[in-house]
């Protein structure tokens, strides 16, 4: 007899080739909030109930894919959440 799956989402087990893309997707939406990898991983772990193992697994293949787009995102982000720098906070505020 055939088990009728009981959740909506993709299952790893269930469906491995939906669970992933969905979470190629989430990776993907986390990517628009400039999230770091592990950012994402502790996101979708606590948000999204998926194993950091299997968000870092699809973001390590996901970079196979596209290097240079991630080496790209990664120096993006890193620039993005580095503090200003003194003078810059001076000139923000209007002062030499």
């Amino acid at each position: 007899m055939r088990r009728i799956q009981s959740h909506k989402l993709p299952c790893l087990h269930c469906q491995p080739h939906g669970f992933i893309r969905m979470v190629h997707h989430l990776i993907e939406r986390c990517m628009l909030f400039s999230m770091s990898r592990d950012d994402c991983m502790r996101t979708l772990a606590e948000h999204a109930d998926i194993h950091p193992i299997v968000t870092l697994t699809v973001w390590e293949e996901l970079l196979k894919e596209n290097k240079s787009f991630f080496q790209a995102y990664s120096h993006s982000v890193s620039e993005n959440n580095r503090w200003p720098q003194e003078t810059d906070n001076a000139n923000h505020y209007g002062r030499t």
